[in-house]
């Protein structure tokens, strides 16, 4: 299926640039070096706002954050496979020598799962559709490589490799984190840091980087209790948008069907693996991103990882890219306890309670970068109205803002100026608070919303008199008058979507006092 026309690339590009979202590729003033990019302070605010809800979320679902360094020595790459497996295929243009993963050249294109093609079916489908170089226009040769991903070191004179995943790092310290949980299985843990590819052509912005930031949750379960999950009731009949590989190959359209229908259909193998699958969708439901834009892509047999029982992506549909995996949610098995046990000698093993038998805990794996979550919430809210020159809309969900609420003196006048300050210092111990007196009230109106900030505080001479102030809701433009010394309270309650328009409707009905509804 080919891909419908997107947003233009590089006027969005700009976009980013110009609100102090993302720069690069860096070092910008040394002409940049591909797949290496800066947040600026508006892009880490919101960097920061993915990752502190991906803590929100694992930490309450029970599993605990831990961190591991992010250079390990190659005997550990090589016991884990990557040194010899960690490779992507590359295709070279005949004409100008570019290198590219055909993969990707292909689904920029065609919404289809080209990461599952052979090398025989990823050079036929390059040469049906006629898909050319984008760099020059040339043709491709008819021929695959392969690159390895590894970034190599040395430490002390040892080889060594930067991580290409954060996976491996939770699993090395296993024993600490089975005595930490008690030696009870389940047990969850998470890493949120950085890791390093020698990506192939980076192409599509921070989507695929070579330095980026990877947020894994591993939870350990006895393989027999897969199936007798404590909280699969609480899940079952939540319905998602599974499109099993079947559906794909046929090109049927996504339906949302329950998680025990998809089991019962064997599409997933078993409760625990649903319930991991449910609460990847509900992260990206965290983060603000729209269910319609949302699918659980299966993966095909010839893509799935040799040790991987299961495995579904969570892909969202971008402006610019179209349907983008996002996220992988994969039953492990016991592949890389085992690996490692064998490769340093400890017995990674553990005991069952009910028969005394040592088994290899199986691992279910929650994987997904925090760039991509960030750039998504970047192209998904992202507005500009072409008819209306200069006003560009940044409406983020209110929740994820990198900043909460602007403040203004209405002029330039001490008396003002002095009551907004006061104001700003006040909420800044408990907000991101943008202070802004320049230019008029309209501009910094526009510069607000373009920022992604939810509220607007006005203070002008009744303010000073009433003790009050205007709030301007970014989407609406609606506005309402609050007491000064309820203004923290209020704005709690207008960023929380589910209090929001309850707040802004009493208020406009002439209930003006807070504390009559709260």
């Amino acid at each position: 299926m080919l891909k419908e026309n997107k947003r233009n690339e590089k006027e969005f590009a700009t976009f980013m640039k110009e609100a102090g979202l993302i720069w690069g590729p860096s070092p910008e003033i040394y002409g940049g070096l591909s797949g290496f990019y800066t947040y600026g302070p508006l892009g880490k605010l919101l960097k920061n706002k993915v990752e502190n809800s991906v803590r929100k979320v694992f930490n309450g679902n029970g599993l605990r954050e831990i961190e591991g360094p992010t250079v390990l020595p190659d005997k550990v790459w090589e016991i884990s496979g990557h040194l010899e497996t960690f490779k992507d295929n590359i295709i070279k243009c005949s004409n100008c020598r570019s290198v590219f993963r055909p993969d990707k050249i292909i689904e920029e294109k065609y919404d289809v799962a080209a990461d599952a093609f052979s090398e025989e079916r990823l050079l036929k489908f390059i040469e049906e559709k006629n898909i050319k170089c984008p760099s020059c226009g040339g043709n491709f040769e008819d021929k695959i490589g392969t690159q390895n991903l590894m970034m190599k070191t040395s430490v002390a004179g040892k080889d060594a490799s930067l991580r290409p995943e954060t996976a491996t790092v939770t699993y090395l310290p296993f024993l600490r984190n089975y005595n930490f949980f008690r030696k009870k299985l389940p047990f969850g843990v998470f890493q949120i840091g950085k890791v390093y590819r020698n990506e192939v052509s980076p192409r599509q912005h921070v989507l695929r980087g070579r330095e980026f930031t990877q947020a894994e949750g591993q939870i350990f379960v006895d393989p027999q209790e897969k199936n007798n999950w404590a909280r699969y009731e609480e899940i079952k009949d939540k319905k998602l948008p599974f499109w099993d590989y079947k559906s794909q190959d046929e090109d049927k359209e996504v339906s949302k069907i329950s998680v025990e229908e998809a089991l019962n259909k064997g599409f997933i193998k078993s409760q625990a693996y649903g319930w991991c699958i449910y609460l990847a969708y509900q992260q990206f439901k965290n983060f603000g991103i729209p269910e319609e834009r949302m699918r659980l892509r299966q993966h095909h047999p010839d893509e799935k990882a040799f040790y991987a029982d299961d495995a579904w992506d969570v892909e969202v549909k971008l402006n610019v890219y179209g349907w983008t995996e996002l996220c992988g949610v994969h039953d492990r098995t016991d592949y890389d306890l085992k690996q490692h046990s064998g490769g340093s000698g400890k017995d990674l093993r553990v005991t069952r309670e009910s028969d005394k038998e040592k088994f290899y805990p199986h691992v279910l794996e929650i994987a997904f970068g925090t760039d991509r979550p960030t750039y998504a919430l970047i192209d998904i809210f992202y507005e500009k109205k072409a008819e209306e020159e200069g006003k560009t809309t940044f409406k983020i969900p209110y929740s994820m803002a990198p900043m909460e609420v602007s403040v203004f003196p209405l002029m330039k006048k001490s008396e003002l100026m002095k009551l907004s300050k006061e104001i700003e210092e006040n909420l800044k111990k408990d907000f991101i608070v943008n202070y802004d007196y320049s230019g008029s009230i309209g501009k910094r109106y526009l510069r607000s919303a373009s920022y992604g900030i939810p509220y607007a505080i006005t203070i002008d001479y009744d303010s000073l008199e009433k003790k009050d102030v205007t709030i301007r809701d970014r989407d609406s433009a609606r506005q309402i008058r609050v007491k000064i010394k309820d203004l923290k309270n209020v704005l709690r309650d207008l960023i929380n979507e589910d209090k929001k328009e309850v707040v802004i409707m009493r208020f406009l009905s002439g209930r003006q006092k807070y504390q009559d509804f709260i």
